[in-house]
């Protein structure tokens, strides 16, 4: 794929420890598609990190559209997927970490790492602070935690043509099962 004049560069990831030296949050314009997510239209949108020392604060809003498969009808459709997430991701080796909980600072008030206490239930999650993080997967994540797990086209969804299991009904959701009594 190639960039187009003025996309901005793809996500790569990014080491920990240069994201550490940096004085102020790092900042990426997303505008790809992103591997293992199947989208009609790139994801574009806004992501930074910021590192303050023992943990990385993560904040992102994205959108795309997807292509997904009504549960009901099984006719496809296309709907729009949007992230909005922020996450705190403690940087410690393996194994570190208490497991005690903390609360969170205030929302009004700005990150303060050392009221945050390493292995607590308000780190969302660990990396080891000499890799490296990956902004891309971090999205692929967060789409793909908002993808429903009931897929409906809209209220208006015909439904299947028929609600009967007998031969011929037209459901192609029996197909595999016709094939198996038929074996």
């Amino acid at each position: 794929m190639s960039l187009a004049a003025g996309a901005p560069p793809p996500l790569r990831p990014v080491s920990l420890p240069e994201l550490r030296l940096l004085a102020a949050p790092r900042h990426w314009e997303v505008n790809q598609l992103i591997a293992g997510l199947e989208s009609l239209t790139p994801v574009r949108g806004l992501l930074t990190a910021h590192h303050h020392s023992g943990v990385l604060e993560v904040e992102g809003e994205v959108d795309t559209i997807v292509t997904l498969r009504c549960d009901r009808c099984l006719n496809l459709f296309n709907q729009a997927l949007r992230a909005e997430a922020h996450e705190l991701l403690e940087l410690a080796a393996a194994g570190v970490g208490s497991g005690q909980g903390s609360t969170l600072p205030h929302p009004s008030r700005p990150l303060d790492p050392t009221e945050l206490t390493p292995g607590g239930d308000d780190l969302d999650d660990r990396l080891d602070p000499e890799g490296d993080f990956d902004p891309e997967r971090w999205l692929f994540e967060q789409l793909s935690l908002r993808l429903p797990l009931v897929s409906r086209c809209g209220a208006e969804c015909p439904g299947p043509a028929t609600w009967s299991s007998e031969e011929g009904s037209g459901d192609s959701r029996w197909a595999a099962l016709r094939k198996l009594k038929e074996s």
